[in-house]
């Protein structure tokens, strides 16, 4: 019975084409006028385009040369480093010391992935309390273990002194649980034999880390590396939260498109061609790094 219905093709395309038309809507329309977008002369969103720019490339012209758009993308690579060291790096620590742990580990499972639940918003408006120049959190703790002069008030300018590293502070924070998830589920499929065949040999617990563990984790990693890349050109919520209108040339990709869009819709679209272009290289390269093979089998 099972197998006859599986052999029955006839009601698939009754599931497919709502699904299809629905992503060719919402996705892929969307998309390729939006490539086209970034050609004509749109001043203002919400209004067609008349003609095509002269030069028709001219809004990738006026990219190369925009001081801004080469601080975003300067500030995106770094935010892109930070992410994949941070963001995974954390992850994967957490998640081999979590996996390690007999009782309690739902406890940890749980703390790590809370702040992905929590508003972006949200978070941004709590970091900016921690990190506010008047007696924030970071200035009261520090002034209160002598680091800075309480007498004078002296107090340090987070946001002016050390913009990127208060922007990255919870971007990072908020997506490592996210990928502790994913790595401590890579984790859980790889057999505990290989471990204790490891451990009669006489392996050691970082041996059996670096030829075990990260070997068949490989492809849980590149998943994650790929979704931190992509999710570093496209962050926006939690930046733009924290520094409107790009304050101490704090500009990412996705927050200097934004501020184009209101006022020169086509230069916005032609930088949002260019994140997916960049997101799709990466995605390739990453992937090229890592060479992903077959999931493990253990048959």
């Amino acid at each position: 019975m099972t197998a006859r219905i599986y052999k029955n093709k006839k009601a698939v395309p009754f599931f497919l084409i709502p699904a299809f038309l629905f992503m060719f809507v919402y996705l892929y329309y969307p998309f390729v006028q939006n490539i086209i977008n970034s050609f004509m002369h749109i001043k203002y969103i919400g209004t067609s385009g008349g003609e095509l720019n002269t030069p028709v490339l001219k809004n990738y012209i006026t990219m190369i040369q925009d001081p801004k758009m080469l601080i975003a993308l300067k500030n995106t690579g770094i935010m892109i480093i930070a992410t994949i060291i941070g963001q995974v790096g954390l992850a994967l620590l957490f998640a081999l010391l979590v996996s390690n742990i007999k009782k309690g580990s739902g406890f940890f499972r749980t703390v790590f992935f809370f702040p992905i639940v929590i508003s972006a918003t949200a978070l941004g408006l709590l970091f900016n309390l921690i990190f506010l120049y008047d007696k924030g959190m970071i200035n009261q703790i520090l002034q209160f273990v002598g680091y800075l002069d309480i007498s004078t008030n002296e107090l340090i300018d987070w946001k002016a002194e050390h913009a990127m590293f208060t922007m990255m502070t919870p971007v990072i924070w908020q997506y490592v649980g996210f990928y502790f998830v994913i790595l401590l589920t890579g984790l859980a499929g790889i057999p505990q034999e290989l471990y204790e065949a490891a451990f009669i040999d006489g392996g050691t617990k970082w041996q059996t880390v670096k030829y075990i563990t990260l070997p068949l984790l490989k492809n849980s990693i590149a998943t994650c590396v790929v979704l931190a890349v992509t999710g570093a050109l496209k962050v926006f919520d939690l930046p733009w939260t924290m520094f409107v209108n790009g304050m101490s040339d704090t500009w990412l990709t996705g927050t200097y498109m934004y501020s184009k869009v209101y006022s020169d819709a086509d230069y916005a679209s032609a930088i949002a061609v260019v994140i997916v272009v960049l997101g799709v290289v990466l995605s390739v390269v990453v992937n090229r790094i890592f060479r992903q093979d077959a999931d493990y089998d253990a048959s």
